[in-house]
């Protein structure tokens, strides 16, 4: 993958991590605060723990730090997947996020 293969396809994940906030914020009670900084989204939730998710360019990768630890995913052809076997990054992102709003929460791409 090229250098703006990895921009286009990490900036579409980006921009879905957003709109599946706006959507979980509009349809639901949970209440997630997305701030966007360049290459980097942190979703602050209502207990004030957070989610970073965060482009690692050189590397081609997308990183995600979440209470239950760090997962580093990189594009297989197919979808962002861990780098150990640790699954699909929107599955992750959804069943960390549901753990730490408390409530079930749902992203994809």
């Amino acid at each position: 993958m090229t250098d703006l293969e990895f921009m286009d396809r990490a900036e579409s994940l980006l921009k879905a991590v957003e709109r599946c906030c706006d959507r979980i914020n509009e349809t639901t009670d949970a209440d997630i605060d997305n701030q966007r900084v360049g290459g980097m989204i942190t979703l602050v939730f209502s207990n004030k723990s957070q989610i970073v998710i965060n482009l690692q360019k050189p590397l081609h990768e997308v990183w995600l730090a979440a209470r239950s630890g760090g997962y580093h995913y990189k594009f297989d052809g197919v979808q962002w997947a861990d780098t150990k076997g640790q699954g699909e990054f929107f599955a992750c992102l959804s069943r960390d996020a549901s753990v730490q709003a408390g409530s079930d929460l749902q992203f994809n791409a």
